[in-house]
């Protein structure tokens, strides 16, 4: 038995390939980064490694992180610039004592001297898209900040064995420096392979105010199936910060237990996910909503699956 699920359609491709390493009874921390790396290395997907959108002074810098469910090793970077992989970084990190989350110069200079390749992730087409983006914000106030998505994924293999890693470029526009939920274990992932393992993507600053990772790990430790952790977990952080802010942003998260069952929440409209299992023919993708408390997942059809891609893959003209 084994099973993966993502976040988001663009790791359709990654945990493809994951799957085929998972089958193969390979080990659950390569068949995640494998599949963290595909999107990291594609460059249509804007929000994710090779062409991410860019910071305020377009620049790209990039969070990832790895955890073992079994060891808990644990490895992050944050604020990285100009290196090809940094879920490879990451995981690295997981394999010190000490020393596990770095960020900006520290984070380089460890890649560097550990021979991690060298690239400019600032592409051509991210440049259009930054440049777009600040004559919206002038001349329509739209928020500079919309248009992020992580890709985070909880991974099982067949001797039991799971892992969770996170890969983003974090808000499009945002200070340079910032690091969101991403890299924080506890927040942006965790695993236990006695329990299982959760991933989110969403606003950092608040998912960070929950640790909603590992409260969903902690409510499947108590007997939760994955679904109804996940609907507790972000149905009750979106109610506080509703209560105590105001408004609350997008939250949605993923989970996987120690027997491959899944579970996925949201509080937006549109959240796709995807899903490979050693029961399934191939990975399938779902659009999740939020109604009065309940998800509900639906798999996406060919037409929107089409449709995805071509948006993603459009040209691009300055305004």
């Amino acid at each position: 038995m084994w099973g993966i699920i993502a976040t988001w359609r663009m790791a359709v491709e990654g945990i493809s390939k994951a799957s085929e390493m998972l089958e193969d009874s390979q080990s659950s921390g390569d068949a995640i980064e494998e599949a963290i790396k595909a999107v990291e290395d594609f460059p249509f997907y804007k929000s994710v490694g090779y062409g991410g959108l860019p910071n305020e002074e377009m620049e790209v810098e990039l969070d990832a992180a790895f955890m073992d469910g079994t060891t808990f090793d644990m490895g992050a970077v944050g604020a990285i610039k100009d290196f090809a992989n940094p879920i490879s970084i990451a995981r690295r990190l997981s394999k010190e004592k000490v020393n596990n989350l770095l960020v900006g110069e520290g984070a380089e200079k460890f890649a560097h001297k550990e021979g991690f390749e060298r690239k400019n992730m600032l592409t051509d087409r991210a440049k259009i898209h930054y440049k777009n983006r600040v004559k919206e914000v002038a001349e329509l106030e739209i928020k500079p900040y919309s248009g992020h998505d992580t890709v985070g994924m909880v991974c099982l293999d067949t001797k039991g064995d799971m892992c969770a890693a996170t890969s983003t470029s974090g808000l499009f526009m945002k200070k340079k420096g910032r690091v969101g939920d991403s890299p924080i274990c506890g927040s942006g992932f965790y695993v236990d392979s006695n329990i299982g393992g959760a991933s989110a993507t969403g606003l950092g600053e608040d998912l960070m105010k929950g640790c909603i990772s590992y409260e969903i790990v902690r409510l499947m430790k108590e007997g939760k199936h994955p679904q109804e952790a996940c609907d507790i977990a972000v149905n009750a952080l979106n109610e506080e910060l509703v209560k105590r802010r105001g408004k609350a942003g997008d939250l949605s998260l993923i989970a996987m237990n120690n027997e491959g069952e899944w579970g996925v929440a949201t509080n937006i409209d549109g959240f796709s996910f995807a899903v490979s299992t050693s029961k399934l023919e191939k990975p399938i993708v779902y659009l999740t909503k939020n109604v009065n408390g309940k998800n509900i997942h639906e798999v996406a059809t060919q037409e929107w699956l089409d449709n995805y891609m071509k948006t993603r893959m459009a040209p691009l003209k300055e305004n």
